[in-house]
């Protein structure tokens, strides 16, 4: 018989487990980003597909399709998820750069994603 002590700690530890490793991003033009799974955490859509036990074919493969995300949009998004981590303390702070030109893009894809 454990205590909440320990089942608490089992919890913790599978947890950070399902963060360890990497995620491979696909965008719509099939270009591939590998990132730590750590920050797509950063995304809840990402961590609900990722963590769930529902079998997501995401969970099992590691890799997630964005039909619908042009590559840059991808590899902004992938640029904040990292940004995120690490000013996550809000110790330090800077703003995160976003061009004018892919605002609105960018607006609809971080809403898709929960970020």
């Amino acid at each position: 018989m454990t205590g909440k002590g320990e089942a608490a700690a089992q919890h913790k530890e599978e947890e950070e487990g399902e963060m360890v490793g990497v995620v491979k991003l696909i965008s719509a033009e099939g270009f591939e980003f590998v990132i730590d799974k750590k920050a797509a955490m950063v995304s809840n859509t990402l961590r609900n597909m990722l963590t769930s036990p529902g079998g997501f074919a995401e969970s099992r493969d590691g890799e997630v399709r964005f039909p619908e995300i042009s590559t840059a949009i991808l590899e902004k998004i992938c640029q904040y998820f990292y940004w995120s981590l690490h000013y996550a303390s809000g110790k330090e702070t800077a703003e995160f750069p976003i061009e004018p030109e892919i605002t609105l893009e960018l607006m609809m894809a971080a809403n898709y994603l929960d970020t």
